[in-house]
């Protein structure tokens, strides 16, 4: 309407002043109900053309939508494992704070292999003392072993020596049996030095490796056990939490519920434009919005980034090829929005539907030297038509509570 108005002051209202105060037609006289169009149809057709020619350059140079909402992501709570709640520490709705505890899973089979771990630690270092031990006792033996060793060899050299003195005055069968006692106790000192280096290895290399391992069993029982404890991971909060003790929670099935992150849907906007508007949408551009959860206020917005692919053209490699007209609906550019001063979307509830206008800004090119004046004039001239784009938000913005509270239906 608005533009319509403002195009029959450049058609039909000069066309009607000359026919009225020129021509000295009057109403009802010269100028009837069926000599209008003839009279004006100059100015009638010239006034629409104006018309569709303003809005067309209006909502393409100034592009607006009702596709725009502050889209958050949520945090699932899920468990690493499976089980049935034992206790729940947190209610419906609640604050919380990053590693506080949400509720505790049935931990009777983690605390039984980590008790299990437990006791094998100390079992091998129980095993560890007693190779100490052997170490000891096997070093007492080799001693034993080297004096039966010596005592032997003493007394074979007594008797060597009076064969060679007096030959015939021992039997040569004492000295051969003395030989073999000799050979018998060096097997033995040999056996017992065997014994310590097994029992020395065992305390340096093979129980450590035991305790290690055992140590290993031990850390991952431990882990196990403090999975059955879930934290939050973010600070945020807990929405709709309806878990209670007995509910049987799963990793892939049966989540526990969701956490909303701390700031989430206060940072930025997202909106869908028109797919004819991929060549005017640039980062950079200021824009306007109104939410409905925060009526007959205008939040001054920028444009941070514009998605280079539609949604609606994605798919999935399947058994069956792509038919396009059985394809979805055209989808819409997709562009991020920040306010442009801080705290601009303070009020505004996350996941709230908002109305976006952006605004084409020519004004490097209209200062530069090299444009002509022609062409300065017509850049003019679209960034002042975004002043029509404005007004209709906020006409928007503040018949928005009536439209939704009195004419919805509801």
């Amino acid at each position: 309407m608005f533009e319509l108005m403002f195009c029959s002051l450049l058609t039909i209202v000069p066309d009607y002043l000359y026919r009225r105060y020129g021509q000295g037609k009057r109403f009802g006289k010269e100028i009837t109900f069926f000599s209008v169009w003839y009279e004006l149809r100059w100015g009638i057709t010239g006034c629409l053309m104006l018309t569709i020619s303003l809005i067309t350059m209006i909502f393409y140079f100034h592009p607006a939508t009702d596709s725009a909402t502050l889209y958050y992501r949520t945090v699932p709570i899920l468990p690493e494992g499976s089980g049935r709640v034992e206790d729940v520490k947190v209610s419906f709705s609640q604050a919380v704070k990053k590693g506080d505890v949400l509720f505790t899973l049935d931990s009777s089979k983690q605390r039984a292999a980590f008790e299990t771990a437990r006791r094998k630690v100390a079992e091998v270092d129980a095993a560890m003392q007693t190779a100490q031990a052997d170490v000891v006792k096997a070093e007492a033996q080799i001693g034993e072993a080297k004096a039966n060793l010596q005592q032997a060899k003493d007394e074979l050299d007594v008797k060597s020596d009076l064969q060679r003195r007096n030959p015939g005055i021992v039997p040569q069968r004492d000295i051969e049996k003395l030989q073999v006692l000799v050979d018998q106790r060096q097997s033995g000192v040999d056996a017992a030095t065997a014994a310590k280096e097994s029992a020395s290895l065992q305390v340096s290399i093979l129980l450590p490796a035991q305790k290690a391992s055992a140590a290993a069993a031990l850390d991952q029982a431990q882990v196990d056990l403090d999975k059955t404890t879930i934290r939050a991971g973010v600070d945020g909060r807990v929405e709709q939490f309806f878990l209670r003790p007995g509910d049987l929670v799963a990793q892939i099935m049966r989540p526990a519920g969701i956490l909303v992150p701390e700031g989430a849907g206060k940072t930025a906007l997202q909106a869908g434009f028109g797919q004819i508007e991929a060549g005017v949408l640039k980062e950079g551009m200021v824009a306007e919005a109104s939410c409905i959860s925060k009526p007959w206020v205008i939040i001054p917005m920028v444009i941070t980034s514009v998605q280079d692919y539609i949604a609606a053209g994605q798919f999935a490699g399947g058994q069956q090829l792509i038919e396009a007209q059985n394809g979805p609906k055209p989808g819409t550019i997709l562009a991020f929005l920040e306010p442009l001063y801080k705290n601009g979307l303070d009020g505004v509830t996350p996941g709230s539907s908002c109305i976006v206008n952006a605004y084409t800004s020519n004004h490097e090119e209209i200062s530069a030297a090299h444009t002509s004046t022609s062409r300065a004039i017509a850049l003019h001239v679209v960034d002042g038509v975004g002043l029509v784009h404005a007004l209709l938000l906020r006409i928007q913005a503040l018949l928005m509570p009536i439209k939704t509270l009195v004419l919805s239906g509801h």
